[in-house]
């Protein structure tokens, strides 16, 4: 039986649950940051843009699973070309990591931007499940750290990012199942 995944805007209502999975989560700020979630990181979420960007680029996505909140996708269109999206968040709960659903939602989202070309990420460089996850899916990472983490404060053991890029056409994810539907997500307008 398919695995059945809403992928939904994020809405202000949604903070406690957002709250509860950053909580559940807190293996991967941990290695990003070097401290766990706090409560100011949701609402710094709408505000995190890189610099020249219009706030209208932006998009928080929850992914949802059997009436839960299991995963986030903070994106921006648009940057830093028309053609490029730049990824700042692909977060999962542990409980929901590797059963395909990241790779399956990557699909749905880039079968809904035909304009965008290239994407971008950053990632942790102590954060090896997220590195081997893009390497699967067909982006290239650097070997060494250098992104600066942008316009937010840093964690007190915070190192620079590491760089990943993917060519939209060397894309692949394996099919486990998992059926994405995007319920009252605005196509993009990039391009």
């Amino acid at each position: 039986m398919a695995l059945k995944i809403d992928l939904r805007a994020f809405t202000p209502e949604d903070e406690q649950a957002v709250l509860d999975l950053f909580a559940a989560c807190e293996d991967w700020f941990v290695a990003a940051t070097g401290q766990p979630s706090g409560p100011g990181d949701v609402q710094s979420m709408y505000y995190a843009l890189p610099p020249g960007c219009d706030p209208e680029q932006k998009r928080l996505l929850l992914i949802e699973a059997e009436g839960e909140v299991i995963g986030l996708v903070d994106a921006v269109l648009g940057h830093p070309d028309p053609q490029t999206c730049a990824v700042g968040c692909y977060l999962l709960a542990p409980r929901w990591r590797r059963r395909g659903i990241g790779g399956a939602v990557a699909a749905s989202l880039l079968s809904a931007a035909p304009a965008v070309r290239r994407v971008t990420a950053t990632l942790a460089p102590d954060w090896p499940p997220g590195a081997a996850f893009l390497r699967a899916t067909g982006f290239r990472v650097a070997d060494t750290p250098g992104v600066s983490v942008g316009d937010r404060n840093t964690g007190p053991t915070e190192r620079a990012a590491l760089r990943a890029e993917l060519d939209v056409r060397s894309f692949h994810a394996q099919d486990h199942g998992v059926v994405v539907a995007r319920t009252g997500v605005t196509e993009p307008s990039v391009g």
